[in-house]
């Protein structure tokens, strides 16, 4: 008999090599219960994903662009080392349910270099070297909020928190940036985007960079709110420098009568 896997094992979605689908598995909507089943081979959500997620995303799994995504993924992953690894794809999805969302942040793909991506933009597992980028956002944080960086780069405190951090592009070769970009990733995430536009309640949508503020038609601005400015990247850093996103953020949400993030990081994170 083959091992089992333990009750805590998440399957993965698009690993190196496909898995029979288990749509008992997943947590149920009533939506999700008219949707047609999934081809042969196709992986839909993870299981363990919020049932928030699964009501609004689900349907997408059953779009001809999302077959076409899973078998690119499949088969990239067969002679390719792709980042994230699989079973850290779904991480901002995971960390952060649909119904917990007060803020957004979008990034465009994947970091590109060995244990670096792990599911949530701009941040790093603990013990990877902090990105230039986020170096930045840490500098920015400090004058705008007066906290010191911390000397990781791991932010799941602020996903847990409430921070969805999402890339457009969930999954990138080894070393090759946006080499996922036109796969479809970019259709799922905006159906995400979509779902946390169409929560009643306001939610700050943070956009650095031209290639994130092409997203904001997707955003009601009468109801949501956006801060955008440009990139924390080296190269407009000057720009990025001084535009206080965090505390237009907590201001945004203060106004919608919520809790402010706490964006301090702990100094010794749990992975």
């Amino acid at each position: 008999m083959g091992k089992k896997k333990k009750p805590t094992e998440t399957p993965s979605l698009f690993d190196e090599e496909p898995k029979e689908t288990r749509e008992a598995d997943a947590p149920r909507s009533p939506k999700q219960e008219e949707l047609p089943p999934l081809p042969p081979g196709v992986p839909g959500l993870p299981a363990d994903l919020d049932p928030s997620w699964h009501a609004a995303l689900d349907p997408e799994t059953r779009k001809p662009y999302w077959a076409e995504l899973a078998k690119f993924i499949i088969e990239e992953r067969k002679t390719q080392t792709v980042f994230p690894p699989a079973a850290d794809v779904f991480n901002a999805f995971r960390y952060t349910p649909l119904d917990k969302v007060k803020v957004l942040i979008l990034g465009q793909d994947p970091y590109h270099g060995p244990g670096q991506a792990h599911g949530l933009c701009f941040s790093v597992r603990p013990g990877i070297a902090i990105p230039p980028s986020l170096r930045n956002i840490y500098k920015e944080l400090e004058t705008d909020l007066g906290i010191p960086p911390v000397k990781h780069g791991y932010l799941a405190d602020w996903a847990r928190r409430g921070v969805l951090m999402l890339n457009a592009c969930m999954t990138v070769r080894q070393a090759t940036p946006n080499s996922h970009a036109g796969k479809g990733w970019e259709l799922f995430t905006d159906a995400a985007i979509r779902a946390v536009n169409d929560q009643k309640r306001p939610i700050v949508f943070v956009l650095w960079g031209a290639y994130a503020q092409k997203k904001i038609p997707l955003i009601d601005q009468k109801r949501h709110v956006v801060v955008k400015s440009a990139h924390p990247s080296p190269f407009s850093e000057l720009k990025f420098f001084g535009t206080q996103p965090f505390s237009k953020v907590n201001a945004a949400i203060e106004a919608a009568g919520e809790e402010p993030i706490d964006w301090r990081l702990q100094a010794s994170p749990e992975a």
